[in-house]
């Protein structure tokens, strides 16, 4: 199988009569705000759809190959809420042949979840940070959704960092929280903004944060004395709300795959984010090579800007509930996002050989 994947013609049906890993029904530890069917989605076709490369086929997702290839080890999903999206889509995956026990520290903290597979020995984890650095609330009255936030561009998050060298295995990753309001310092200073609206502050874009988030992140993570974990970044998912933005009225009602022609425009800002993402991990993988860790690239991309009829809408609560603004930024369970996890086991497999090999090397 080729090292890479083209992106060029992305979607193709699964067979009719393969339906999704799992069901709302089979799987009990989806969330409701992913649990579009359990709310009244009628249409089933977005669990349908299935990514294919051009060159090759990409395996189905393997539950007990996974779970075997992670026997004695332990995964962290470090970011924001996407990031448990992804996590809570590995759990259902699993659920087909097992349950794990919940081993989180508070079992009422959503944002810190440890999960314990007793038969494989194998640790699975979410570690909220959705800027990957330190960030406060600017207004002391407590957070709010359009609150500025003040981010510390050069120092990492410890909530997340004192945590990470317990894992083997770490998925990292931050995206929409960077478009909102945010005032940004380093080195204790204050260096500018991103939509402040303050006067004699420079407004940046929001591709400065996010470099230095990621940067600072990595370079957290080759100074740990006591990390030797392989690093996967996953790219910028895509949010895609239409007529609107998701604070005035925009919402995403289609049901089926989009072509890249439809959103030329958000697909600007959106491979900007993935490109800033790419150099970072670019050059961490560099100095990497010289300390012995390992860091990837889960490129998601392009792949989910084309899957806007994955997202919950309205459609991750009652519809009676009095909740107005859509989701547009998460995905539904199952759906599109169940492909991620697909990628991870791919890459795990590899990693397991290219480790095999380096022990072959060492013993010659």
């Amino acid at each position: 199988m080729p090292s890479s994947f083209s992106m060029e013609k992305p979607h193709h049906p699964t067979s009719p009569n393969r339906g999704p890993y799992y069901t709302n029904a089979s799987c009990s530890l989806i969330t409701d705000q992913q649990n579009c069917i359990k709310f009244g989605r009628p249409d089933t076709e977005f669990m349908k759809w299935r990514w294919k490369p051009d060159e090759c086929e990409l395996p189905l997702f393997d539950a007990v190959q996974f779970l075997e290839l992670l026997r004695g080890k332990s995964l962290a999903f470090v970011g924001d809420s996407v990031g448990r999206n992804q996590m809570e889509s590995l759990l259902c995956q699993l659920a087909s042949v097992v349950y794990p026990e919940d081993i989180s520290y508070n079992m009422s903290d959503t944002d810190f979840k440890r999960w314990f597979y007793a038969d494989y020995n194998f640790t699975l984890a979410t570690l909220w940070s959705p800027y990957l650095v330190k960030a406060r609330d600017a207004d002391p009255s407590g957070h709010s959704s359009n609150s500025i936030m003040n981010l510390y561009l050069d120092k990492v998050d410890e909530a997340w960092a004192a945590e990470i060298t317990k894992f083997d295995y770490v998925v990292i990753s931050a995206g929409q929280w960077f478009f909102r309001p945010l005032m940004l310092y380093e080195s204790g200073q204050l260096i500018g903004c991103h939509k402040c609206q303050k006067e004699n502050v420079t407004d940046l874009v929001a591709y400065y944060a996010y470099r230095k988030a990621f940067r600072t992140a990595f370079r957290t993570l080759l100074n740990l004395k006591d990390y030797k974990g392989v690093t996967f970044l996953r790219t910028f998912s895509p949010a895609h709300f239409e007529n609107g933005d998701w604070n005035n009225g925009g919402s995403c009602v289609r049901t089926r795959p989009c072509t890249k022609e439809e959103f030329k425009l958000e697909r600007y800002y959106i491979m900007q984010m993935y490109s800033t993402q790419e150099e970072e991990q670019r050059a961490a993988a560099k100095e990497g090579r010289k300390r012995g860790l390992q860091f990837r690239l889960l490129n998601t991309t392009e792949v989910m800007l084309l899957r806007p009829d994955g997202h919950p809408n309205r459609l991750g609560h009652s519809r009676h509930g009095n909740v107005t603004v859509a989701d547009c930024v998460h995905w539904c369970l199952p759906g599109p996002i169940d492909t991620w996890n697909e990628f991870l086991l791919y890459m795990l497999r590899r990693e397991d050989q290219t480790a095999f090999g380096r022990k072959l090397q060492k013993t010659a």
